[in-house]
């Protein structure tokens, strides 16, 4: 069947749709229907049903006779350490851990907080707790310890498991202090740490307190899986809100099985034993997702990767763990893209390894502009891949579904709606808009099995973010339109369309086009307070290295292109040349924060920022435009 055959044969019955591919998991009970919508708009999957995540992650691919094959492959340039782990190993270390877990008092509902970095003891974490029931909340290793301090408050852990630890390319970040300030500064006291050592430091244990992850372990019966109701929440993860207090985001377990397992051949086209390898992090949903739920369910191997996309040592080492690795399908930010492409524009690097292996390269996390996935495209003969999807949802609700059938790739967008996701295209009163028009996107409830079914201790809070604007819709939070032929296009967060003397205007479309001028790299565009308009663009550009035009010129150019393939209407005549840009550590322009800049509005310091520093220079560079004056 191809991509509409299987759409509408979900739409035809979703309820035989999402059974038929529950058949795929290994159920302690079987559920009995797909389905629960006592509680709507809070609707359930599989409640019914007994399950456990880490028995179909882990030892049912060993009681299949495939215990052998390599799980879990750590590649990280930062230490120069590879090393792979079989599927048995993979399940010996996690019923160890799950035993010492266990012994140590923690129980089925119990939750656990994760700080560690790209390390294959991250994912065993993960998988432990999966194994006796006990949700984990992963929490980005170097986190500051005021916001590693409101999680534990949130999530009150019985445990804290984290490393020593984590690397930067020159630079040791030292995570046990911050652990000690968070549970200092939190009300709420975990009743003891595991804590990994690492050769690159080994930190002080508060005795009692704290367990060494190797001694923790020693001597403990291992743990058998405990089964789990359908509905049993697998994981937390918190997600930045916009009045600054993060957002649990709860996942239920049998529904995230369900729509995990059914991506990875569907979307990604990798068959069992194949290679995948999402160049992510394990505090990020891609890392829950793609990293090491999806691809072990799947009976996949996962690549755990200690680098970064350039400087560890160069631009070639994405290049180099696909060669190397056999990595069949890869999935990486539009943001990792950029940088490559800034470093080596002529795909010097690329030229430089084997990659016949790979099948086709993904990208999400931000909007993939035309010109990266033209970039791209030429430089490694493969499918590029745009898709869209959010930390709510928990898997691609958008994309070429290149496993099922490759559509027609359509330049800027994601192409089209997967079965279970109903895409609208909404105005401020929730009536929907012809095709073509620029509004909010919403999808029609309910949402597929393995998305958010609330927010964690605050469902009043769940209904007033995502489903109160337009009922019977999840508000995305994304603006955009449909097509004539059904394909998605993203445009900007809905905060990010401006109006520009009653005008609305995405920035991202504007991107877009400054992105194709040949001498940038990488560009974001905000809307800053104009008295008479409403609002401006403005834009900021980073240059491809080595480039040999004056900013004058690129600026000059940028604003012509603007002119000629917007229009005048979009008044675009304020351009800066930057350095960087202000991102969050998976890789998001903080745009938002850039508007409070210019505006000279205040503003709290994102939890998630990757260098502070970059808002000075933003600051600086606003500055003799007549902007930041604050």
């Amino acid at each position: 069947m191809g991509y509409r055959d299987v759409y509408e044969n979900w739409q035809a019955d979703p309820e035989a749709f999402w059974m038929k591919a529950a058949e795929a998991i290994d159920w302690d009970k079987a559920p009995t229907k797909a389905l629960f919508d006592e509680n709507a708009p809070l609707y359930e999957w599989f409640s019914d049903a007994k399950v456990n995540t880490c028995y179909n992650a882990v030892d049912r691919h060993v009681e299949n006779g495939r215990g052998e094959q390599t799980a879990i492959i750590y590649d990280s340039p930062i230490t120069h350490t590879k090393r792979e782990i079989s599927y048995v190993e993979l399940r010996n270390r996690v019923a160890s851990l799950a035993g010492a877990l266990r012994a140590k008092g923690v129980e089925k509902g119990d939750r656990v907080i994760i700080y560690m970095p790209m390390i294959p003891e991250a994912l065993e974490a993960m998988l432990a707790c999966a194994r006796i029931g006990a949700v984990h909340s992963v929490v980005f290793g170097g986190f500051a310890a005021n916001e590693l301090a409101v999680r534990i408050d949130d999530a009150t852990p019985k445990a804290i498991i984290a490393a020593s630890c984590g690397l930067e390319p020159n630079r040791v970040v030292h995570y046990k202090p911050l652990v000690d300030g968070a549970i200092e500064l939190a009300e709420h006291k975990p009743d003891f740490c595991v804590i990994l050592q690492r050769e690159q430091e080994v930190a002080e244990l508060i005795e009692g307190r704290d367990f060494n992850w190797h001694g923790f372990q020693y001597g403990v019966e291992p743990a058998e899986c405990v089964p789990v109701e359908g509905n049993h929440p697998a994981y937390i993860l918190y997600t930045s809100g916009t009045t600054g207090a993060p957002k649990g985001v709860v996942r239920h377990t049998a529904g995230h099985l369900v729509a995990l397992n059914w991506t990875m051949k569907n979307i990604y086209n990798v068959d069992p034993g194949d290679v995948f390898w999402a160049a992510s992090d394990v505090g990020w949903v891609v890392g829950h997702s793609y990293i090491c739920y999806a691809p072990l369910i799947h009976g996949n191997t996962t690549i755990v990767f200690e680098g970064k996309p350039v400087g560890t040592p160069d631009a070639g080492t994405f290049w180099r763990v696909i060669e190397e690795h056999n990595v069949k399908s890869f999935f990486t930010a539009p943001t990792a893209f950029r940088a490559v492409k800034r470093e080596d524009p002529t795909g010097e690097f690329v030229k430089k390894y084997d990659l016949s292996c790979l099948d086709q390269v993904f990208l999400a996390g931000e909007r993939a502009d035309p010109d990266t996935i033209i970039w791209a495209q030429d430089q490694l003969g493969k499918p590029v891949i745009d898709h869209w999807w959010q930390t709510e949802l928990g898997y691609p609700g958008v994309c070429n579904p290149v496993g099922i059938e490759l559509l027609d790739v359509k330049l800027g967008s994601p192409s089209v709606p997967l079965p279970g996701y109903e895409m609208k295209i909404l105005d401020d009163d929730g009536n929907e808009l012809p095709k073509g028009e620029l509004g909010a996107i919403a999808i029609k409830l309910p949402l597929p099995p393995g998305t958010l079914p609330t927010l964690w201790n605050a469902e009043d809070r769940y209904r007033k973010s995502y489903l109160n604007t337009f009922p019977g819709y999840y508000e995305t939070g994304d603006a955009g339109m449909i097509d004539e032929d059904g394909y998605l296009y993203i445009m900007a967060r809905t905060d990010d369309v401006i109006n520009v003397a009653g005008h609305r205007l995405s920035t991202g479309g504007m991107e877009e086009v400054l992105a194709a001028h040949p001498d940038v790299a990488e560009c974001a565009v905000i809307g800053v307070t104009d008295q008479l308009k409403g609002q401006l663009p403005m834009g900021f550009v980073c240059l491809n290295k080595g480039t040999t035009t004056s900013e004058e010129d690129v600026i000059k150019g940028c604003v012509k292109l603007v002119r000629e393939k917007i229009g005048p209407v979009a008044a675009f005549k304020l351009c800066t040349v930057v350095d960087r840009l202000p991102k969050t550590r998976s890789g998001k322009i903080l745009r938002g924060i850039m508007v409070k800049i210019a505006d000279s509005a205040e503003y709290k310091m994102p939890a998630t920022i990757d260098d502070p520093v970059i808002l000075d220079e933003i600051k600086e560079a606003l500055k003799p435009m007549g902007y930041a004056k604050g």
